[in-house]
């Protein structure tokens, strides 16, 4: 069994007991859940919309969202309502691949969109022609079938380690804190990781930056209504690609600190920020800037209060 000792702690960081912090765990997951799923059944109720590539590619990533919510909350709140906090070797393993595909799959569907966008502005009258239905499916096949490639290979070497510890410093199980454990050399994990972090997270980030570039320079020879439309259908992009790389990255700054090197409550937001950030945070930026989303939420709540008055 291996145990957190930052699980006990993170009740303590905001002055609650861990009862309290369970409940808060347990809303926060539900409010995750209602947000993103509204988003998706808006999308795929409307023909016009799920049609169009943009919108079937945000439905993937609030999808994704909720795969890796899942992974990580129910397990968080069993940690904070139970005693013991410890999770079983096959189930820090289990959660462990389902958290890693989760973020590197969040990094290829933001470049899968990114390449959306720049097909719609930089090619526009070839745009049907190029993202087709058949096109479409194999990107979003692609972006998930990415991350379990990549993660499967860190993932078989790390559970063939003998571990000699059983004490966790994450409120997940971490890659890094795992192999910490070991009780044998972990070169090759440590090499495996570093390519594994420059092909999934670099790469993408490279290409998400490269399309931008050519978008820019496509804006600046445009009108200025051209220049808004393209904005308005690029801000929620760039917003989610900033946050979640911010977030990612200081992860990974992070695990280089050996524990007691940072201060505790810093390590445990820092922890959390790229799991919990952008599943709050997509569905509402995507909701409140693109118009044709905002006009059928502002649909939903005039036929239901007109249902109400009735």
């Amino acid at each position: 069994m291996l145990s957190s000792s930052s699980s006990s702690n993170l009740g303590l960081l905001f002055g609650l007991g861990p009862l309290l912090m369970g409940v808060v765990d347990v809303i926060t997951y539900i409010v995750i859940v209602l947000l993103n799923v509204n988003i998706i059944l808006i999308v795929l109720k409307d023909k016009s919309l799920h049609e169009q590539p943009m919108y079937l590619f945000l439905c993937c990533l609030l999808f994704n969202s909720l795969y890796g919510s899942s992974a990580l909350f129910p397990r968080l709140s069993a940690d904070l309502l139970s005693r013991t906090h410890a999770i079983s070797r096959p189930a820090c393993f289990t959660q462990l691949f389902l958290i890693y595909t989760y973020a590197v799959s969040e990094f290829a569907l933001l470049a899968v969109m990114a390449y959306d966008r720049y097909v719609a502005i930089c090619d526009p009258l070839h745009y049907h022609s190029i993202m087709t239905q058949r096109k479409t499916f194999l990107l979003v096949l692609c972006a998930f079938s990415w991350s379990i490639f990549f993660i499967s290979l860190p993932f078989y070497l790390s559970i063939r380690l003998p571990l000699c510890g059983n004490q966790i410093t994450r409120l997940y199980c971490a890659n890094w804190s795992v192999v910490r454990l070991s009780c044998v050399s972990t070169v090759a994990n440590n090499i495996c990781g570093f390519f594994v972090t420059v092909t999934t997270i670099f790469v993408p980030a490279s290409f998400i930056l490269f399309t931008y570039i050519r978008i820019l320079i496509v804006c600046r020879k445009s009108t200025a209504e051209f220049r808004g439309k393209a904005l308005q259908t690029c801000l929620p992009h760039i917003v989610s690609f900033v946050t979640y790389s911010i977030a990612v990255f200081s992860d990974i700054a992070l695990s280089r600190y050996e524990p007691g090197q940072i201060i505790n409550a810093v390590a445990l937001i820092i922890s959390l920020e790229f799991i919990l950030i952008p599943p709050l945070l997509n569905p509402l930026i995507y909701g409140l800037n693109l118009p044709d989303i905002r006009r059928r939420i502002l649909r939903i709540k005039i036929s239901l209060k007109v249902d109400l008055t009735q």
